[in-house]
């Protein structure tokens, strides 16, 4: 038996192989410990793999809870995070702060070393500085350090040399207990040009693995003999180890998950071009599929910079459990925050704020008697009350302030839909519509009239596709290197001889290799990702992305990418399952259901 088990806000989801026959539930997630809510699933299970998707690295950034952390750099340099890119996420708010920082002051340490660009030393670490580091460090008490010198890309040497030294270190936890102190170097991290970015995510590394490695330990001592693997923010899974040195590749791994089961189930029906709508508890997730998966290697989250390639993926706060409220100036608004799984919606029993979940359950779109296959109760009189009272104090009717609930969280989600589909060039007629998610069911159609996509297609498994998508993948691990000064072609076979090390540690006997090179104008600052094959056709890529391209100017390589890919078994989609009704599906007037020989429900408009 394989199971795929994927945390969310508000609910945890389990789907369990065995080879023959999928099995499907929901189990309400507890935030203040998300392994409780998996151990409950799992019990009285033999599974013998566990694909795991967690939102411990996640929580950890957003809440500022990670590991006490120290960032070690070319002295000179210390006020590399502070200065970040100067750019200004709200350009009018003459008032706007940016989000806490990863790193105290205090914490921030300056080594005197110089690596050129070429990879030439020009300035030699001292002989006894890692020694005086280690100690240091001890004296600020930190748990991980991340270490990001000048151009170690081009020769990590200096950072080597630090690592070594502070590896041997040992430091005590919360019970007495030595443990090793965790490092992050930036030349394994990201061995890419940029100093900002590479910095930034060397420091997220190191801020959220500690916890995360904790979290897996205990995880995998409980599971037993049963596998643990992680899903990854890039659509791929690896083993616990792995992913608790590497946390900062499992930012985005639950909503990964979504993209990889909506692709898997696109395919099997037969859709080429789909946009996959994720709706959760507390979030929803969009991306596109144009035949292949979207990567980007330029993303964010918490306000900080993340290098590390990830499906392309476009996130709001706009779940089930976004709470309604009035703004000071009186206006609507739902979201970003969310009721979670405690209190939860009003409907749920503890909560007092109204959600677009109660919103829902007072336009008559969820069937109480059968919210997750009927075994969950849900509280109609709580949520009428709570939303009379919320109606009173906005001066309209119960049934007005629902329906206003609901459309304020379809702007929100029509304008992600957007950013993945029109900002970027692609028109939304074009594709259909993957809802999923144990809410997406509930939006979907009038989402898909606002964008006049004509074809939603709700999967048969919709309220746990996240779980089903880590079970339809393989493992996959990306590897990098700037070629500024390099031969690409040299670099690649580098990393290929890496990645076959890494894999047959795994013991995958056999790998596939996709190529890829960042490509540019020379004096641009930023590139287009190409697979080596296609090379040649950089100045069409540019002129499709931009609208126009720059042909006779010499292009250069920037970075070479290889995706590595050990096949793993797969579930089969077709296979025959329980009917869950995890996901209530509202279809308004105008719209024609039909199932097709899969089980998806598709729903077409004229």
């Amino acid at each position: 038996m394989r199971i795929g088990i994927d945390t969310g806000g508000t609910f945890t989801d389990f789907v369990l192989w065995d080879g023959n026959r999928l099995q499907t539930r929901k189990i309400r997630s507890t935030p203040d410990d998300p392994a409780r809510a998996i151990l409950e699933g799992l019990a009285g299970l033999a599974p013998v793999e566990v694909v795991h998707g967690s939102t411990v690295a996640t929580n950890a950034l957003l809440e500022r809870k990670g590991a006490r952390t120290a960032f070690i750099t070319t002295a000179g340099f210390e006020d590399l995070l502070a200065i970040q890119r100067q750019n200004r996420q709200e350009l009018y708010n003459l008032f706007g702060r940016r989000s806490p920082a990863l790193v105290d002051t205090d914490c921030i340490i300056g080594v005197a070393e110089r690596t050129l660009y070429d990879g030439s030393i020009e300035q030699p670490l001292a002989e006894g500085t890692p020694r005086e580091l280690a100690r240091r460090l001890r004296d600020l008490g930190v748990e991980s350090v991340a270490v990001c010198l000048l151009h170690s890309y081009a020769n990590p040497a200096h950072e080597r040399q630090i690592g070594e030294a502070l590896r041997e270190l040992e430091i005590l936890d919360e019970f007495g207990t030595p443990h090793e102190f965790f490092v992050s170097l930036s030349h394994e991290v990201l061995p890419e040009y940029r100093e900002f970015e590479r910095a930034s995510t060397t420091v997220v590394n190191a801020y959220v693995s500690p916890k995360m490695g904790r979290y897996l330990h205990r995880l995998d001592e409980t599971l037993g003999a049963a596998r643990l693997r992680v899903f990854q923010s890039n659509g791929g899974s690896v083993p616990a180890k792995v992913a608790a040195k590497s946390a900062v590749h499992t930012v985005l791994s639950g909503p990964a998950g979504g993209v990889l089961g909506a692709a898997a189930v696109a395919r099997e029906a037969g859709f080429e071009r789909v946009i996959s709508f994720d709706m959760g508890g507390t979030s929803t997730d969009v991306s596109l599929y144009d035949r292949e998966l979207s990567y980007t290697t330029e993303s964010s989250l918490a306000d900080l910079p993340i290098r590390a390639p990830m499906l392309d993926i476009h996130s709001v706060g706009a779940g089930g459990g976004s709470v309604a409220y009035l703004d000071q100036a009186g206006a609507l608004k739902v979201g970003p925050r969310s009721a979670g799984a405690e209190p939860g919606p009003a409907c749920y029993g503890t909560g007092e704020e109204i959600t677009v979940t109660d919103a829902n359950l007072a336009l008559g779109r969820i069937n109480p008697e059968e919210f997750l296959s009927g075994r969950m109760a849900l509280d109609v009189d709580r949520m009428r009350h709570y939303l009379r009272r919320f109606a009173e104090s906005a001066g309209v009717s119960p049934q007005a302030l629902a329906e206003a609930v609901v459309d304020v969280a379809n702007s929100n989600m029509e304008r992600a839909i957007r950013a993945i589909s029109v900002e970027r060039g692609h028109d939304p007629r074009d594709f259909a519509l993957l809802s999923f998610g144990g809410a997406g069911a509930q939006h979907a159609c009038e989402l898909a009239q606002r964008l006049e996509i004509k074809t939603v297609l709700v999967p048969r498994h919709a309220g746990v596709l996240s779980a089903v998508g880590m079970l339809c993948a393989d493992c996959v691990r990306h590897y990098s290197h700037s070629v500024l000064q390099a031969d690409a072609d040299e670099t690649l076979r580098v990393l290929e001889s890496q990645a076959a090390r890494d894999f047959a540690d795994q013991g995958f006997e056999e790998v596939l290799f996709e190529r890829y090179l960042d490509l540019r104008y020379q004096g641009q600052s930023f590139e287009l990702t190409l697979p080596i094959g296609e090379r040649g056709q950089f100045h069409a890529a540019h002129r499709k992305r931009y609208g126009y391209d720059h042909a006779g100017r010499e292009v250069e390589a920037v970075t070479a990418r290889l995706k590595a890919i050990g096949l793993l078994p797969k579930l089969d989609l077709a296979a025959p399952s329980e009917r869950e009704t995890f996901s209530s599906l509202y279809i308004p007037p105008g719209w024609r259901p039909r199932e097709d020989a899969m089980g998806n429900c598709i729903l077409t408009r004229s």
